[in-house]
């Protein structure tokens, strides 16, 4: 399975998401302890756009995600996000994704977008108390990619994701998949 296919499958299922937990109150906390519902949608919609910028873009530069605002639940900013990228995948795939001074090879970025949203999907999901199920192929692509993000430098208290929380090796794939990421799939 492609990575870009893969992405605009879960970007499908984001965008619904977002819209069935449009009633969730924005202050409600979330799994991604950065994050409260509200700056949760932020964060989803706001580096979505920017990536999407930087991949439909002719200079690859990721337009400013704090510049984004959210409009509604953010449903159908993502679905017009995913509009522009499966004009452009998987060749854009191919070119370097240029966020601020720093730039990483497209298809690592999109790996990593990858498994952001999917775990961005379930904290979404947790905490509006639905259910978030993104395909298990993708989700097992994610795990192959994510250990070779999450270094000591990213993951540990205080850090961009908390200390990896232990998960059965015969869990379902996107409770491996939270765990590794710092959340627990048991709360």
């Amino acid at each position: 399975m492609e990575t870009s296919t893969a992405i605009l499958r879960v970007l499908d299922q984001l965008a619904d998401l977002l819209g069935r937990t449009a009633d969730t109150p924005p202050t409600a906390s979330t799994p991604c302890t950065d994050f409260d519902v509200a700056g949760l949608r932020a964060h989803i919609v706001g580096w979505l756009t920017a990536f999407t910028d930087g991949y439909t873009s002719d200079d690859h530069l990721c337009s400013d995600p704090q510049a984004v605002a959210v409009d509604g639940s953010g449903a159908d900013q993502v679905r017009r996000c995913a509009a522009r990228l499966a004009e452009v995948f998987p060749a854009a795939l191919s070119n370097p994704l240029k966020i601020g001074d720093a730039a990483m090879p497209g298809d690592m970025a999109a790996s990593m977008i990858l498994w952001e949203y999917q775990v961005h999907g379930w904290d979404l999901a947790h905490a509006a108390g639905v259910s978030w199920s993104p395909a298990d192929d993708g989700v097992e692509a994610s795990l192959a990619f994510a250990p070779g993000m999450l270094t000591p430098d990213f993951q540990g208290e205080g850090k961009a994701f908390g200390p990896r929380v232990d998960v059965a090796d015969d869990a379902p794939a996107l409770e491996r998949l939270v765990g590794l990421s710092g959340r627990d799939p048991r709360i």
